[in-house]
């Protein structure tokens, strides 16, 4: 009877979870994750021109990479960042979030130049935070 019990336990929270992740795709539901939260809070660190904020929102290898592209290519990180905002898109609409274990992919939508673009973004759990691994976006057509 224990067994029994256990089992139907057990179904009724595979279930939950399997309803708690399809409503996790709804938009304004995936707003409120610790995922999307860290990505604003990038974007916001980004259109500020912090780069030490900026860094502290990307996995710790990303940091010395962008410090070095910024030197080769003779530009100051604040330079970096101010092209990379021209080049990411406004209106951000996230569509999913896949999460497992210490990794995360969002998938977004964003217009760039008038047109639509969709965005992946791969992100991972470091000492506790979600940081932002890799991101790449494309025209949606």
């Amino acid at each position: 009877m224990k067994a029994f019990a256990r089992g139907i336990f057990v179904a009724a929270l595979a279930v939950g979870l399997v309803q708690t992740a399809r409503g996790a795709d709804d938009p304004k539901k995936l707003e409120s994750t610790p995922q999307v939260k860290a990505y604003r809070t990038l974007l916001a660190s980004m259109k500020a021109g912090d780069f030490e904020a900026y860094k502290k929102g990307m996995v710790k290898e990303a940091g010395p990479q962008m410090e070095k592209q910024a030197k080769e290519m003779g530009k100051s990180p604040k330079e970096v960042l101010q092209f990379m905002t021209m080049m990411t898109p406004s209106d951000i609409t996230f569509t999913s979030l896949k999460v497992e274990g210490k990794k995360a992919t969002l998938t977004a939508t964003g217009k760039l130049d008038g047109e639509v673009n969709k965005g992946t973004i791969e992100m991972e759990q470091e000492d506790g935070q979600w940081k932002v691994g890799h991101q790449s976006w494309g025209n949606a057509k």
